[in-house]
């Protein structure tokens, strides 16, 4: 069974051959889903990387490949790959909604100098 917020496995059925080939000579890389799943439960959360789940291995190895997935482009192609299927077939709304609200702050709370006021702590 799969748990919330991870890849189904007709989504990996089609993602996982968009992927890397695993490892390099002398060393073997963790599991491909595992490190996805533990990606998107991060980038879900919004929580640190350090905080991530022991059952998505150690954060460290999701992290780097992360950061090596983004430099290669390889995040790049799944969604371009992700867009194109999806749009094909009519399955994706392609809306987009910028949300301009502007929320003012009291001087105080935004950093502003503060004047003496001129009198003493005693209020005289």
């Amino acid at each position: 069974m799969v748990k919330r917020g991870e890849t189904t496995d007709r989504a990996w059925e089609r993602i996982a051959p968009l992927l890397p080939e695993h490892g390099r000579p002398g060393g073997r890389w963790r599991d491909h889903r595992g490190v996805v799943n533990g990606i998107l439960w991060k980038l879900r959360t919004a929580s640190p990387w350090r905080d991530l789940p022991e059952r998505y291995g150690p954060w460290q190895t999701c992290y780097d490949r992360f950061v090596r997935w983004r430099r290669d482009g390889t995040w790049d192609r799944l969604l371009a790959h992700a867009q194109t299927k999806s749009d094909a077939v009519g399955g994706v709304e392609w809306e987009v909604s910028v949300d301009s609200t502007v929320v003012r702050a009291h001087q105080h709370a935004a950093g502003a100098r503060h004047r003496p006021s001129g009198r003493d702590s005693k209020g005289g």
